[in-house]
């Protein structure tokens, strides 16, 4: 960031609090976004956006598991495998950006990963100094296998069903946020054109995944 108008970046930031964006790589100030929070737009409003590439969600009868902490995410197709931090809101209603390029964050205040509800986990996708965490994201396919594990040991799979790319000024908050009735897990990062003017992604990818089984921890 340029620091000779530290004010105009707050400024900046307060603007970006309108859309609903989630938007992660390279920032204005140490190359990091602010992140929309789960802002409900009305049921009668339309999540408009462009499916990159989708498929019909996995059916399953696998049942909703207690909440437990995600400490880990793995990912074999694109090769993730690491920690999670947590992320809350920020006061200004934003969600909290992770720190680290190369760990995700869970969003604390929704459920845990098997619960009902949708559960998500941000990640950043590259910054000035490379690739990030979610570099690859937006190469996942239908089917491909998303693994989480828990605080208590439990490993929760899910499947992609959907990976859908959304200008930032038509994130869909209540697909991403909102409940629908089964467990799904939906990681979240920038993506589409760089405008190299403004330092931000234009679009962000989302992969939706529904739950297709879990592996219970240890006993005793």
């Amino acid at each position: 960031m340029n620091r000779r108008g530290p004010n105009r970046w707050w400024i900046g930031a307060v603007g970006l609090l309108v859309v609903a964006a989630v938007c992660l790589g390279f920032g204005l100030q140490g190359h990091r976004h602010p992140l929309a929070g789960p802002v409900m737009r009305p049921a009668s409003a339309p999540a408009a956006g462009r499916v990159v590439r989708a498929a019909a969600p996995a059916t399953t009868s696998v049942p909703a598991i207690a909440r437990s902490v995600p400490v880990s995410l793995q990912v074999p197709t694109i090769g993730v495998s690491t920690s999670l931090s947590a992320l809350g809101l920020n006061a200004t209603g934003t969600v909290q950006v992770p720190t680290n390029d190369e760990q995700p964050g869970w969003y604390e205040l929704g459920p845990t990963p098997g619960q009902i509800g949708s559960s998500v986990i941000l990640g950043h996708v590259d910054t000035f100094q490379g690739p990030g965490v979610f570099f690859r994201l937006r190469t996942l396919e239908a089917g491909d296998q998303v693994d989480v594990t828990l605080a208590d040991g439990t490993v929760v799979h899910f499947a992609v069903s959907t990976v859908a790319q959304y200008t930032k000024a038509q994130f869909p908050d209540q697909e991403v946020y909102a409940s629908h009735g089964f467990s799904g897990l939906q990681l979240v990062t920038c993506g589409g054109t760089f405008d190299s003017q403004t330092g931000h992604y234009l679009s962000n990818i989302v992969v939706y995944t529904t739950l297709v089984g879990t592996s219970p921890g240890p006993t005793g």
